[in-house]
């Protein structure tokens, strides 16, 4: 699939990350924190996230869109939120986030840094619970196929919700220049069903 986006003058998975990954090492303190509350007010104007009772979410690290003020947002309104512990194959296990008190900086060897809940571990079947499920990402194009990190967690994640039939809502949380005409796509690739930036949200179904 890569070396074909290649031979038709398209970057492959690779080329697109270590791009996209540049830019947003670029950013300030300052845009982040900017783009952060902005993608708070936005996630938190999504039906799907006013009508779910449980949110499978993630922490940002680094410059990663923000999703700090998004957790509290939620967290205060009563929602359940469930975030991801990293386990040793890169599947992920989940806890429930009680507040910024309830997380622990982690390093998970040969891994960057990461912030998870300390609470009790629900088991990666959890996620199967959740109304709405906010993956991380790199970019999304116009059909909805998400650009990971490539690290095949989400993967995992996706495809265990795929095989229990859970239908959860799918977002992904982006900058506006990570929204792009065409992300290279594998058969195992699920659409994403909206995603969500600092000027708007888009659906794809």
């Amino acid at each position: 699939m890569s070396g074909r986006a290649e031979a038709e003058g398209q970057p492959n998975k690779r080329t697109l990350r270590r791009g996209l990954l540049a830019v947003r090492s670029g950013l300030t303190g300052d845009d982040t924190r900017k783009a952060a509350a902005l993608l708070a007010e936005r996630a938190l104007e999504l039906t799907e996230l006013a009508a779910a009772r449980t949110v499978a979410a993630y922490v940002s690290v680094g410059s990663e869109p923000g999703t700090r003020v998004l957790l509290d947002a939620l967290h205060a309104r009563g929602t359940q939120v469930l975030l991801p512990v990293l386990l040793p194959d890169n599947d992920l296990d989940w806890a429930a986030y009680e507040g910024e008190s309830s997380l622990v900086r982690v390093r998970h060897e040969g891994k960057i840094e990461l912030l998870e809940p300390s609470g009790p571990r629900l088991g990666p079947e959890a996620v199967l619970a959740a109304d709405a499920v906010l993956l991380p990402g790199l970019a999304v194009d116009e059909r909805g196929t998400r650009l990971g990190r490539g690290g095949g967690s989400y993967d995992r994640v996706l495809a265990r919700l795929a095989l229990s039939g859970a239908d959860p809502a799918l977002v992904v949380l982006l900058y506006d220049s990570e929204v792009v005409a065409r992300v290279p796509a594998e058969v195992h690739d699920l659409p994403v069903h909206a995603v969500v930036t600092p000027s708007g949200v888009r659906r794809f179904r």
